[in-house]
């Protein structure tokens, strides 16, 4: 089976968004440009790290090299996911990458194999026909600067955690394990 491949470059929109409730909530990334939006489904783990290593990436760039990376970005998109939200993959692996030559920073999300063997690393990144779906979006600095923001008040739009053990408290009640089983 051939390869699908999402490809994006500089595009009008990249975001970490969500539907549902919180403690119900899908998490996406979401990329439009004109009227080609693609939406893939991701862990809330997956959007923190991307957005803690994304900033980590941008940091080291500005430190190395002459290039224009803001150090910090104003979010003005707080606009809902385009709708509708039609997921092509679910995300199982993502590789983060600075290209120089177009001074711009790389994501790419790749979906899950058939099997529960995990991503082969040389598929990151990768051009080859073969192997699982794929999302690469090459952004600018201030648009990855703008997506790490936008990210962070994604996930901390959830739940609030438990002051003992930092679980996420649920409307019904929060089995604590700092209280031995004891409802909060």
């Amino acid at each position: 089976m051939s390869r699908q491949l999402y490809v994006f470059d500089r595009p009008q929109r990249f975001v970490a968004g969500t539907v549902g409730q919180p403690g119900d909530r899908t998490f996406y990334l979401q990329v439009s440009d004109g009227p080609r939006t693609v939406s893939v489904a991701l862990e809330k783990t997956q959007v923190s790290v991307l957005a803690d290593r994304m900033s980590e990436l941008l940091d080291e760039i500005a430190n190395r090299q002459s290039a224009v990376v803001p150090p910090d970005a104003v979010v003005n998109d707080l606009d809902p996911l385009h709708s509708p939200v039609d997921e092509e993959f679910r995300v199982a692996a993502m590789g983060l990458a600075w290209d120089a030559d177009s001074a711009a920073v790389v994501v790419e999300a790749v979906a899950g194999g058939d099997s529960d063997e995990p991503v082969d690393e040389d598929q990151i990144l990768s051009d080859a026909d073969e192997g699982p779906d794929a999302l690469r979006v090459k952004i600018t600095p201030v648009a990855a600067r703008a997506f790490v923001e936008r990210a962070r008040r994604v996930i901390s739009a959830g739940r609030p955690p438990c002051p003992l053990c930092s679980l996420p408290l649920d409307t019904e009640g929060h089995i604590c394990p700092r209280q031995n089983g004891y409802r909060r």
